[in-house]
């Protein structure tokens, strides 16, 4: 498909958006496994509930527009992952690892944010009131996440540096 407008362009990066919090959803288990601070699980565990409503707003968003957010694959957020995943493997346990989960973490909510607060220029251009409100609603909650992860990051990192 040709995307020769923004009303494409939004829809296709709704789908873009719609398969990377596919493959969170499927990260974030493997992730809350790996952690050694419960605040961070905790945080993890939030953040995975939260992940399953921005597919479910997503999913909403896409019967409002009357199509299917199915049929794209997010190679960014792939590569992102990857990339945890390689550092996941990479760290010791403990207070390393859950710093490099929480910098893989961030990477992340730093991508979402990006493009939620894209696609959330576009709806409001587009004068898609409803999906603007849904679409802000989930990048304030990716805000919230990392302004979490932040703040659990401090005493994460202090630990792991005291262990060195």
């Amino acid at each position: 498909m040709s995307v020769n407008s923004i009303d494409k362009l939004f829809v296709e990066e709704l789908k873009d958006l719609y398969s990377a919090e596919n493959q969170i959803t499927k990260t974030l288990p493997k992730m809350i496994k790996a952690t050694s601070s419960k605040e961070l699980r905790s945080a993890f565990e939030h953040h995975l509930k939260e992940t399953e409503g921005h597919v479910r707003r997503l999913e909403q968003i896409f019967e409002i527009l009357g199509g299917s957010p199915k049929g794209k694959t997010c190679a960014g957020m792939k590569g992102i992952l990857e990339e945890g995943a390689e550092m996941l493997k990479e760290t010791e346990e403990g207070d390393l690892r859950d710093a490099a989960l929480i910098s893989g973490a961030q990477r992340v909510e730093h991508y979402e944010m990006a493009a939620y607060g894209t696609v959330r220029s576009y709806a409001e251009r587009l004068k898609q009131q409803q999906i603007m409100k849904l679409l802000q609603d989930t990048l304030e909650e990716e805000k919230n996440a990392d302004k979490k992860l932040t703040e659990v990051s401090r005493d994460v990192n202090e630990r792991a540096l005291q262990a060195a």
